[in-house]
């Protein structure tokens, strides 16, 4: 159901919806957990750290295309908050033709450099044939990954954060029944883990299309809709969704090649590392995922109120939404720090105690820095809700760097232990220039503004 985010408390207002945010970012979790917990139980080690070696590689193909389509669900939000539904339209069929283009492109790209990729990043050998058809099935794949992450985005704009949770729910258990089947009954082996992530992705967009027909006119589009004029006005539409879209995905890239990076260095260190760092990162991921929620139902809140010019809004918005990452921050780093690598034991059923240890260690430390990580969820989709793009930006450009040169010189200054400090060291960075940059900018805006107001009155 669409739901305006412009009137009614704010705090009320982004905990309901937030709530199926949250569920959904879970079931979206499972789509790799349950693959590598499937893979790590049925296959063994070597199997769990081939998907493990080349998860980053895969986490930035996808970053690309969510920080895309959640770029352009932007202005999708913007026109849907200044009430101009044929605007809602137009984005949407933009949207639309931008995504499929780049995606198309992307495939191109990934299928031609997939093995020069796959050495960068210091794939052992014992592993690599595992982690290339892993990678080369989802690549094939990324259209499906596209749609889903359009339409979820566009019809989260609108206000309605269950319709793409119920969507993901039945495909997330479709994907663990798939994974179960060509793995142990057709011993497809890791490449059977991939066309399962596929075929579970491309099930959701059917379930999303399906509701969509039922329940939401606003976005029922007619022939005519499609039939595209490449004019003028088209033109500024499609600069209008890439300003946004573009430095998103640029964002979200960086974020990704920087996992990359690390990983390089990480895979140096042989499959129990690989294994040991990739379980913890799972099991990071689901504990972070509620402060995470709260920074995507942030962004749609800050989309609609900034389309209405509700600014009051969207500061209150933010200090309640800051207060409670504070909380969550705390919460999560104590469950981590206490349960974290029992749960990590049963994630992977094979794993040795050498894997667990090197686990352990990894979330002792990284929890200490969880604070930095919720308030990077606030500000970064405060600010990219507003449809500012050069802090993110900026911020995302200085993780990178610091990631970076963190994880190779204290990689070898102290070993795999030194890669465990160069996330939480870009998180204080990161969360620095967002939080500074979002105070700056939204003062500025509201100072122009008003000048705008002024003028026009004057007029």
């Amino acid at each position: 159901m669409i739901k305006d985010l412009t009137k009614g408390e704010p705090l009320k207002l982004i905990l309901l919806f937030s709530v199926p945010l949250l569920i959904g970012n879970i079931f979206q979790q499972l789509y790799n957990i349950a693959d590598l917990v499937i893979v790590g139980r049925l296959l063994g080690v070597e199997s769990f750290a081939a998907v493990g070696a080349v998860a980053p590689l895969f986490f930035l193909i996808v970053f690309v295309i969510v920080g895309l389509t959640n770029g352009f669900a932007v202005v999708t939000g913007q026109r849907y908050g200044a009430k101009d539904i044929d605007g809602v339209k137009d984005s949407v069929v933009v949207s639309t033709i931008l995504s499929t283009v780049v995606t198309f492109a992307f495939t191109i790209l990934f299928s031609i450099f997939i093995n020069p990729v796959l050495h960068w990043l210091n794939i052992p050998d014992n592993i690599y044939h595992d982690a290339f058809w892993y990678v080369e099935i989802v690549v094939l794949g990324l259209i499906s990954t596209t749609i889903y992450n359009m339409l979820a985005s566009i019809i989260r704009a609108l206000g309605d954060s269950k319709t793409p949770l119920y969507c993901l729910i039945a495909a997330s258990l479709i994907n663990i029944i798939l994974a179960l089947v060509f793995i142990q009954q057709f011993n497809m082996g890791v490449p059977g883990s991939a066309i399962a992530v596929i075929l579970s992705q491309a099930i959701s967009i059917i379930l999303c299309l399906i509701y969509v027909k039922y329940k939401f006119p606003i976005l029922h589009l007619k022939k005519s809709d499609w039939l595209i004029k490449f004019d003028k006005n088209f033109y500024n539409s499609a600069y209008e969704h890439l300003r946004v879209g573009v430095p998103m995905a640029v964002q979200f890239s960086i974020i990704g090649i920087g996992i990359i990076i690390i990983q390089s260095v990480c895979n140096t260190f042989g499959s129990n590392v690989i294994a040991a760092v990739t379980a913890a990162l799972r099991i990071e991921q689901i504990a972070t995922l509620p402060m995470m929620s709260f920074g995507v139902a942030l962004a749609s809140y800050v989309a609609q109120n900034f389309g209405a010019r509700k600014f009051k809004r969207i500061r209150l918005g933010v200090i309640k939404t800051s207060t409670i990452n504070v909380i969550l921050s705390i919460v999560m780093a104590l469950v981590m720090r206490y349960w974290g690598t029992d749960i990590i034991r049963e994630f992977i059923g094979t794993a040795t105690p050498e894997v667990i240890d090197i686990a352990h260690r990894y979330l002792l430390i990284s929890t200490i820095f969880y604070f930095f990580l919720g308030q990077i969820f606030i500000y970064r989709n405060a600010l990219q809700g507003m449809g500012e793009t050069f802090f993110p930006l900026i911020a995302c450009i200085a993780e990178l760097v610091v990631r970076s040169f963190a994880a190779v010189y204290l990689a070898v200054k102290f070993g795999y232990i030194g890669i465990f400090y160069s996330g939480p060291i870009a998180w204080i960075s990161a969360s620095t220039i967002l939080f500074f940059g979002y105070f700056g900018s939204i003062k500025y805006i509201i100072v122009k503004v008003r000048e705008k107001l002024h003028n026009r009155l004057l007029a």
